[in-house]
């Protein structure tokens, strides 16, 4: 079992130390695929008659996005996915793209897209405690009820405006845009939690791994 989990733990420190000496080209080409991921998920949509924001499983590629590549080409993963999507390509939700998606019932999701990949790749790279299973739990709650939900509420309180002529209130706002995604929210929090923890190295894991490079990697 030890010999298991000795590999285990020799690949997974292996795949962050690979992921992090890659050239800049072949960052930006793992962002692109991050950001088709994520577009490929977009298009798993359930329609709420009850409201125009649907639900979809792109979040969870949002969450893991940073986790995955760290701070800088996490968040350009998503920054591709939003930049390519309002040029024109159909991967948003619904095979939808095009600039004026931004000022649609979603669009203000889509820059919260950006700032949680930017979070939660910060602190998978900066901080080791952050990547056990409780810590992730915790930050990726935050980053999904907060940089996700607050630029996105405001986003459709602007459409309602523009299409309603008035303010929707907060509990309306809330039902429309919050309220019926929690427990979707709640399933692709945890897997995005144990997903970072299974894949996140948390310390050395043998004598034939030089201290000095893994505290430069931050893998400890």
């Amino acid at each position: 079992m030890s010999i298991t989990m000795d590999t285990y733990y020799q690949k997974r420190y292996n795949f962050f130390k690979w992921r992090c000496e890659q050239s800049t080209m072949n960052k930006v080409v793992l962002a692109l695929g991050m950001a088709l991921i994520t577009g490929i998920l977009a298009q798993i949509v359930i329609p709420l008659p009850w409201t125009p924001v649907p639900l979809t499983a792109q979040t969870f590629a949002v969450l893991i996005s940073g986790v995955i590549l760290g701070r800088y080409w996490g968040g350009l993963s998503q920054i591709l996915y939003v930049g390519i999507g309002i040029a024109g390509v159909p991967w948003f939700a619904e095979m939808t793209g095009g600039f004026e998606t931004l000022f649609c019932a979603s669009g203000g999701y889509l820059i919260g897209f950006i700032l949680t990949a930017l979070f939660l790749g910060y602190f998978t790279d900066k901080y080791i405690r952050s990547r056990s299973f409780i810590s992730m739990l915790g930050l990726i709650s935050l980053a999904n009820f907060t940089l996700i939900y607050i630029p996105g509420l405001i986003g459709l309180a602007a459409w309602m405006y523009l299409v309603q002529g008035s303010m929707p209130d907060l509990w309306t706002l809330l039902a429309l845009g919050f309220l019926p995604f929690l427990i979707g929210d709640t399933f692709k929090i945890i897997g995005a939690a144990s997903l970072a923890k299974a894949a996140t190295p948390k310390k050395a894991f043998n004598q034939e791994v030089d201290v000095n490079e893994a505290r430069n990697w931050k893998l400890f």
